[in-house]
């Protein structure tokens, strides 16, 4: 008996679903960092094993957009409620479930089981929890609830376990040695913008859009030609920094992790330009890979 599906990752910024993605596949597919707003798109890690297949989709946290790239992230999100065997809704100690109510609306309507995972719970007390348990239940009375700690790897193995009970028999969607659905490409813009997100304050990571222009491959090594695009030259200047030394920074840090990544050596050109207002551009999400029907 063969079980395969897809179980998709949703909830608001800056509660750890793309730090409980990488766990549950166990390969570093998401970025994860302490900026809201990290993930921006629909990213697909596949876990194999020899009577299984989970197809786990990590997606952009659910907030009111204000700009065409915010537009763009939430249909992606919204689009997981659409395709799931099985949901996983993941909160943290601190939101309640009031936070994002248009969401939760479309998230209770889900034929699909549904597993709240409330994060986090290593900065709180079983009082708390208690208390916090019992606020869900109230908002999604048909889900389950499950406490973990994806930071310290508490719970996880249970929610994966509760998945493979939950999965419906099928056979595979994928090739078992697919791990994910994006291509090579992709990864190479997400760590750069990981880099980015890490090294820059305030508005510049959000203003920022990678685009890999060259990407040759040999047997020992990767050569890869890379654009930061930002929105206004202030950005630019802040990005390059005095004599370049915020670039090289940025560039050593993502050659290194493409490094781990591709396990081969890594020559790294990045380049930065402006593409004025892109984030409010319907051009530029075509160009960029924001549409949902190019995923």
């Amino acid at each position: 008996m063969f079980k395969s599906g897809f179980v998709n990752i949703v909830g608001n910024p800056n509660v750890g679903k793309s730090t409980l993605m990488n766990l549950l596949v166990g390969e570093r597919i998401s970025i994860a960092t302490f900026k809201a707003q990290t993930t921006r798109h629909r990213i697909m890690g596949i876990l194999n094993t020899p009577d299984m297949q989970i197809c786990f989709s990590d997606t952009p946290g659910v907030l009111k957009p204000n700009y065409k790239l915010q537009e763009q992230m939430l249909q992606f999100s919204e689009s997981a409620l659409q395709d799931a065997d099985v949901l996983l809704y993941v909160t943290d100690m601190v939101e309640t479930p009031d936070k994002n109510s248009d969401f939760l609306e479309k998230v209770k309507k889900q034929k699909a089981p549904i597993l709240v995972l409330i994060n986090k719970i290593d900065l709180s007390d079983q009082k708390a929890l208690t208390e916090k348990v019992e606020l869900w239940h109230e908002a999604l009375p048909e889900a389950e609830i499950i406490p973990i700690s994806a930071l310290h790897k508490f719970n996880v193995d249970n929610v994966l376990k509760r998945i493979q009970e939950l999965l419906p028999e099928s056979p595979a969607y994928f090739d078992k040695d697919q791990w994910t659905d994006k291509p090579a490409r992709f990864f190479v813009t997400e760590i750069i913008r990981e880099k980015i997100l890490l090294y820059y304050d305030k508005e510049i990571p959000y203003s920022v859009e990678v685009v890999v222009e060259q990407f040759k491959e040999t047997e020992k090594n990767i050569h890869i030609n890379a654009v930061i695009y930002v929105e206004r030259e202030s950005q630019k200047g802040i990005i390059i920094g005095h004599q370049g030394v915020a670039l090289k920074r940025v560039s050593t840090e993502a050659r290194k992790s493409l490094e781990k990544f591709f396990g081969k050596s890594i020559y790294l050109e990045v380049f930065v330009k402006v593409d004025k207002d892109w984030r409010q551009s319907d051009r530029a999400m075509k160009a960029y890979g924001y549409n949902l029907n190019d995923n």
